[in-house]
């Protein structure tokens, strides 16, 4: 038996907010949405895609991420290049999205791999990596991966 990761669900603040953030900077598509006042959701995956979520929103949080709690540390996406990571770089910049570090950075000197490092509108940490690449691109930090304490 083989565990696969079928879908993250994050809590949000705002519903609209969050869907304009994952559907309109970072492209997912809207399989399912739930419009309850007390009850709304929204299911989100690849609009190419054989439409499985891959995010679920869920909204029922009442304040902002928060790195000093138990729980989910960062989300990171994966893309097939450092030109599509730097795509996304100035998609999320016109959105006017917080950076943790300034442009590609590697995960861990001497790595082929890395990424962009930001948060959506309730914080939450997100990731876009190219798992190659990103030689030679500068390292936040020498003694521990990049991901790790954004």
């Amino acid at each position: 038996m083989t565990l696969r990761t079928g879908h993250i669900g994050l809590n949000v603040t705002d519903l609209d907010r969050s869907l304009a953030f994952y559907r309109d900077v970072l492209g997912f598509g809207v399989i399912a949405e739930g419009k309850e006042e007390e009850r709304r959701y929204a299911f989100l995956g690849s609009l190419a895609g054989d439409g499985r979520p891959v995010l679920t929103l869920w909204q029922q949080a009442q304040g902002s991420y928060d790195k000093a709690h138990a729980g989910l540390h960062h989300l990171a996406l994966e893309v097939d290049s450092v030109d599509q990571v730097r795509e996304y770089e100035t998609a999320l910049r016109d959105y006017g999205v917080d950076f943790a570090y300034e442009g590609v950075v590697a995960h861990r000197e001497g790595s082929v791999s890395g990424g962009i490092f930001f948060h959506d509108p309730d914080g939450t940490r997100l990731e876009v990596y190219a798992p190659s690449g990103a030689e030679g691109a500068p390292v936040p930090s020498a003694t521990a991966p990049t991901c790790g304490f954004f």
